[in-house]
């Protein structure tokens, strides 16, 4: 993983995002880079994430473009804060049915209640195959008088 703009902490808190999600192991995602506020994730086209006549669920693609937006976000994020999506929309142009797909996510605005985020996904031969647009909201996580963690 490709991580050159980031410090150490933000490193890890992406490292650790990447750790704790076994999703994107299932699926086989594989993070490219991340820079603040931008994402590079891989979708490796496997019979497994394809749907009855041989091309990718629209729901693998999905998947792939929501965390790419999470991991562009992540170096954003103060140590407290967390975020949940609003939102996602999806423009599916093109089908996939082989090699490798590429999710390039950025962040649009980062405002101090809602961050704005855009994706494009291109095939194996480097075609757009899709486009998204989401907005997600921050959270910030507090300990309560019991010591439970929870997200306001």
């Amino acid at each position: 993983m490709n991580t050159p703009d980031l410090t150490d902490e933000q490193r890890r808190r992406v490292e650790e995002m990447r750790e704790a999600v076994p999703f994107l192991n299932h699926l086989g995602v594989q993070v490219e880079s991340v820079g603040p506020g931008t994402a590079t994730l891989l979708l490796p086209v496997r019979e497994e994430i394809k749907r009855n006549d041989g091309i990718v669920h629209g729901g693998a693609v999905a998947s792939v473009i929501d965390s790419a937006f999470a991991f562009a976000i992540i170096p954003l994020l103060a140590d407290n804060e967390r975020t949940v999506t609003i939102d996602l929309t999806i423009h599916y142009l093109r089908p996939l049915s082989g090699g490798v797909a590429k999710t390039v996510a950025r962040v649009v605005r980062a405002g101090r209640r809602v961050i704005t985020v855009s994706a494009e996904l291109f095939d194996e031969n480097g075609k757009l195959a899709a486009t998204a647009l989401s907005t997600y909201l921050r959270m910030t996580s507090a300990t309560d008088k019991h010591g439970q963690h929870g997200l306001i």
